[in-house]
């Protein structure tokens, strides 16, 4: 039961979103996937609390670079104070945390295509650790593979030149929208504790770019990962035209 609970905090279910992600392909054939998937917990542990690892990863199949990239990227979900060096590998991340794991410890790492359209793949990277105190820390990241480029693109790389700051102000309104959304646009106390900030987990979606803050970034715990959208509409000038669905 531990595993499906927390499980449902990364994704409601892969299964369906992999296969809208093969129906959401624009006039190009979306790129196949694979999926990998286990559980393991340190060996001859019988406990029903006993340390675990799950990893969950859909994979694009015939591409190593980048699937390479996307474990490196997942990794860094692993890690617990700023500065410390990622994990090499998976294997090694879940030899290490169940050799130390005491009984409770999780470690949940997903790797999933949340879109393909138009010329871009889409892959969000999910994590949930636990490892001793008052509550598990999630996680997330978002990477973008052009697919015309062969690359994983940056933000940068998908505005108009010199106009970053033009994209923060968007993102800057669609956070009063937000504010506004859950009643806190008078709530100056909130805003102290809470102020704006960027955020790195960028995603041109097919409707919408979407902004991911991670927890505890601009609301409490509680809120989770407050979730911004910008539709193509506002972004007109800024985004660059091949970036826009349809194009």
């Amino acid at each position: 039961m531990r595993s499906i609970a927390v499980a449902s905090l990364l994704s409601l279910s892969f299964l369906l979103t992999g296969c809208q992600s093969l129906l959401s392909g624009s006039a190009s054939q979306p790129l196949p996937t694979t999926r990998q998937a286990w559980e393991h917990r340190p060996a001859g542990c019988l406990e029903k609390d006993c340390p675990l690892v799950n990893i969950d990863l859909q994979l694009l199949d015939g591409m190593p670079a980048l699937n390479a990239r996307i474990e490196r990227e997942l990794l860094k979900l692993t890690i617990e104070l700023p500065g410390d060096p990622p994990p090499p590998s998976l294997a090694i991340h879940e030899r290490e945390f169940l050799a130390g794991g005491k009984p409770g410890w999780m470690s949940y790492l997903q790797a999933k295509v949340l879109e393909q359209h138009d010329r871009l793949v889409v892959i969000e990277l999910s994590s949930y650790r636990f490892n001793g105190g008052k509550r598990g820390v999630p996680g997330r990241a978002y990477l973008t593979y052009d697919r015309e480029l062969d690359r994983v693109v940056s933000l940068d790389d998908l505005l108009v030149p010199g106009l970053q700051e033009a994209f923060w102000e968007k993102v800057r309104q669609a956070h009063q929208e937000w504010l506004k959304q859950n009643g806190l646009a008078e709530n100056a106390e909130f805003q102290a504790v809470w102020p704006f900030v960027r955020t790195a987990n960028v995603a041109p979606l097919r409707n919408a770019v979407m902004l991911k803050y991670e927890i505890e970034r601009i609301a409490p715990y509680e809120s989770g990962h407050p979730t911004l959208y910008i539709p193509y509409a506002k972004l007109k000038g800024v985004l660059k035209p091949i970036y826009f669905p349809g194009q």
